[in-house]
């Protein structure tokens, strides 16, 4: 197996198990803090999670550069280069400290109608330790960035799937002694700066990296915030979508109202992951066409294709969640946590066809025609943001989910298809002809059952029962519905 197989095997292996991981350990971690501790502890996260945006692309200017130096041989340039790095990474260390005092004087303003006396101060020592965990993680990254510049996969990703089931096993142990959200944001800070210690070793020892300033030029640093400005974006995209509705929730509601958003939030997320699994795997020989001069009718083809395959798995998810999804939040972390379905299910129909349509978002990176996408993004997540926010005081929770995907369905399922449609040439008509019958038949199977299961009490027994009824039905109908081609496909993955 090569290295590039291994890595991507590695990939999916990290996957697996931060999400079955974080599934398991999510429930434990709420039963041993309590509903309001878990809140405040999902609140301060999402609170410095803002910060984390201070990278600005960095990293991925980093994994390009030092790839292109390395491809030049240019060991000279190289360390310089890391080294004009490192100087921008001091400078984004100067930026966190002022917003992380900024945020500090900040906190009593923000959260003392939500939060008590106890749970301010605990919230600022919290605070403190995160923006010096990420004091080191942010430059930290960019040793994770030489690795695959010099095309070094396995090392960082065999050092992260050890780092999550250290954690995992870490968490257990100092919950049962005892500790609270701080202490698991204590141990977090340890081991982030124990394995960048690692993998700074590894770039020095084993990769043979210097970091040496010969001249400083200002054209790096334009080039690389050239380079790296829309990735910027999408993260800062990112934190507004999420982060900001844990924020305001916590700034008028209490900490189980956002600990409950929280955990939607995170399902939702794995959904959004796994459906862009699926893309990895099937779309790379797919986008070769677009450098291929292919007619836009080809490339329709082609995404009506990768379309339909995405589909079948991401409909088998969601409409197992529709059906089993309210049972398995109930008997996973309890009657407290119901919203956490609704939250999760919007998100999921959001994002359902921009995963299905991954091949269009790939032409658009193939055409650098990004800037529409996440410009649009970006006022889509503002406007949500607003809406949700207003929302809240009335409906909480889901009064926020409500006004954050409003805006976010009407670009993804509307917007996006339209600018598809004139900006690339794409046969939207025909594609939506092409995944109507999937559609129709999922959509019909969902009802049918959603109605039949809700008849039923809700139990692990009967969980399960239902879970493998449900899938039956689903590799029935999805038989009937595949082509040839569909199920050569299929079959080849899981071979």
């Amino acid at each position: 197996m090569n290295t590039y197989k291994k890595a991507a095997l590695l990939s999916y292996i990290k996957l697996s198990i931060t999400n079955i991981g974080g599934i398991i350990i999510t429930p434990y971690i709420i039963k041993m803090l309590g509903n309001e501790e878990y809140g405040l502890y999902t609140l301060i996260g999402a609170f410095v999670g803002y910060l984390s945006i201070l990278d600005l692309g960095l990293n991925n200017a980093i994994v390009r550069y030092v790839a292109k130096y390395k491809a030049q041989k240019d060991k000279k340039g190289e360390a310089n280069f890391l080294a004009i790095s490192l100087l921008i990474y001091a400078g984004i260390g100067v930026l966190l400290v002022l917003f992380g005092i900024i945020f500090y004087f900040n906190v009593d303003n923000l959260f003392r109608d939500t939060l008590n006396f106890e749970q301010l101060q605990k919230a600022k020592w919290m605070l403190i330790i995160l923006i010096i965990n990420l004091g080191f993680t942010l430059p930290g990254g960019a040793f994770t960035g030489i690795c695959t510049g010099y095309e070094a996969f396995v090392f960082p990703r065999i050092l992260s799937i050890a780092k999550y089931v250290l954690r995992v096993i870490m968490v257990v142990a100092i919950l049962n002694l005892g500790a609270d959200a701080l202490g698991i944001v204590i141990l977090d800070s340890i081991l982030n700066l124990g394995f960048i210690l690692v993998t700074l070793w590894y770039v020095l020892k084993k990769l043979d990296v210097k970091f040496k300033l010969k001249k400083f030029e200002w054209v790096y640093v334009k080039d690389i915030f050239s380079y790296s400005i829309w990735i910027f974006i999408f993260g800062l995209v990112y934190q507004f979508q999420w982060r900001s509705g844990q924020v305001i929730l916590g700034t008028h509601l209490d900490t189980v109202t956002v600990a409950i958003f929280g955990i939607g939030v995170m399902l939702g997320i794995y959904f959004t992951t796994f459906g862009n699994i699926i893309n990895r795997l099937i779309l790379p020989k797919a986008v070769k066409s677009v450098f291929n001069n292919s007619t836009p009718k080809v490339l329709t083809e082609q995404m009506t294709k990768v379309a339909r395959v995405s589909l079948f798995l991401l409909l088998f998810v969601f409409g197992g969640f529709v059906v089993i999804g309210k049972d398995f939040i109930e008997l996973w972390v309890g009657q407290t946590y119901q919203n956490s379905y609704y939250i999760a299910l919007l998100i999921m129909v959001v994002y359902i066809m921009p995963i299905a349509q991954g091949y269009a978002h790939s032409i658009l990176e193939a055409k650098k025609l990004l800037k529409f996408k996440t410009l649009s993004f970006l006022i889509a997540s503002v406007l949500g943001l607003i809406i949700g926010g207003y929302l809240s005081y009335s409906y909480a929770e889901i009064g926020m989910i409500i006004g954050l995907v409003i805006p976010l369905f009407l670009l993804q399922w509307v917007i996006m298809n339209l600018y598809y449609l004139n900006k690339i040439n794409l046969n939207i008509h025909s594609f939506f002809k092409g995944i109507f019958s999937i559609l129709l038949a999922f959509t019909s199977l969902i009802l049918i059952l959603n109605y039949i299961y809700s008849m039923y009490e809700v139990s692990w027994l009967n969980f399960i029962l239902k879970a493998i009824i449900y899938s039956l039905f689903v590799m029935i109908i999805s038989y009937l519905l595949m082509n040839t081609y569909e199920k050569k496909i299929i079959s080849n993955r899981l071979s």
